[in-house]
C-alpha cells in the first residue's frame, strides 16, 4: 500500500525535524510520498524528493495537517509530529499490513514511547484503564502525534477538525471514524519514539482544553449525552487542576465553546 506522509513543524526543532524526516525516508517495503508542512515557517534543507508547504501563519495543528493532505498521494495517510522518530526501517510496512489484513480498520495509533525510558503519560494509551501500554485494544481517541488512517475514511470523516488549533482533535476524528463504520485501533506492539513533555507548557492549554471539549460534544453527541459528557469533565477538571489560574482559564474556554460555533 502507498502512504502519504504529512510531517508538521513550526521550524523550532531543526535537529528533531531532521531525525523525523530521516526516519521516514529510510522505511523499506513501502511507497511513501512525504510533505513537510511549515506552520508559520518555510521548510528548508529537506532531503531530495521530500515536498514542502509554507503556511505563512500558524493555522494550528489540525488545519496544518489538513493542508498537507492534498499534496501527497497514497491509499493511507500517516501524520507525524516533528519531534517523533520511527525506530527501525519496517514501522510503516508493519502498520500498513494491519490495514491490508483488516478492511474494517480505519485508523491506527501506535504506542508512543520516550526513547530515554521515561514512563509515558496515561493519555498516550487511549483507553480508560491503561494497564500495560504494550497491550493492543480498540480506542475511542488517539494521541495525535503519530496516526495512520485510510485516506477514504479521512475524507469521509471530514479530516482533522478545523478551528480546534490544539487539543482534542484526536477525540473528534476518532469518533468520526467510528461513525464511518470503521474501527480505531491502538497498536501497543508498534512503537514510535517521542519525548515526554508537559502538555500544560502552552499558555492557552486550559482554555483550549475546555473550549474544544465543548465543541467535541456539540459536533458529535446526541443532545441528552452532552450534559453528561461535559458534567463528567467538569468534575475531573475540578480534581485535576489545582491552580486557580487554570480553573479560571478553563471556565473561560467552556463559555467560548458555547458562544462560538
Amino acid at each position: 500500500m502507498s502512504i502519504g506522509v504529512v510531517i508538521l513543524t513550526m521550524g523550532s526543532r531543526p535537529i528533531e525535524l531532521k531525525a523525523a524526516i530521516d526516519s521516514v525516508v529510510r522505511q523499506t517495503n513501502v511507497d511513501t510520498d512525504i510533505v513537510v508542512v511549515g506552520n508559520g515557517w518555510d521548510p528548508t534543507n529537506v532531503p531530495d524528493g521530500v515536498k514542502t508547504l509554507h503556511l505563512p501563519e500558524n493555522l494550528g495543528i489540525p488545519d496544518g495537517r489538513n493542508a498537507g493532505v492534498p499534496l501527497v498521494t497514497g491509499d493511507l495517510l500517516f501524520f507525524l509530529d516533528d519531534d517523533c522518530e520511527l525506530p527501525g526501517e519496517d514501522f510503516l510496512s508493519q502498520a500498513a499490513a494491519r490495514f491490508a489484513d483488516d478492511p474494517t480498520l480505519g485508523m491506527l495509533q501506535p504506542r508512543i514511547s520516550d526513547p530515554r525510558g521515561i514512563p509515558s503519560p496515561r493519555n498516550w494509551t487511549p483507553r480508560l484503564r491503561v494497564g500495560d501500554p504494550g497491550r493492543s485494544s480498540p480506542a475511542t481517541s488517539v494521541a495525535e502525534t503519530a496516526v495512520m488512517i485510510r485516506r477514504g475514511i479521512f475524507e469521509r470523516a471530514g479530516g482533522w477538525p478545523s478551528g480546534f488549533f490544539y487539543n482534542h482533535e484526536g477525540i473528534d476524528l476518532a469518533w468520526r471514524v467510528w461513525d464511518a463504520d470503521s474501527t480505531v485501533w491502538y497498536a501497543g506492539d508498534l512503537v514510535v519514539h517521542h519525548p515526554v513533555v508537559d502538555p500544560r507548557r502552552h499558555d492557552d492549554e486550559a482554555l483550549l482544553d475546555a473550549r474544544n471539549r465543548v465543541w467535541v460534544a456539540r459536533r458529535n453527541l446526541p443532545g441528552p449525552l452532552i450534559p453528561c459528557y461535559l458534567g463528567t469533565w467538569m468534575v475531573i477538571t475540578r480534581v485535576r487542576r489545582k491552580a486557580k489560574s487554570e480553573r479560571v482559564a478553563w471556565w473561560k474556554g467552556y463559555k467560548q465553546g458555547w458562544a462560538q460555533d
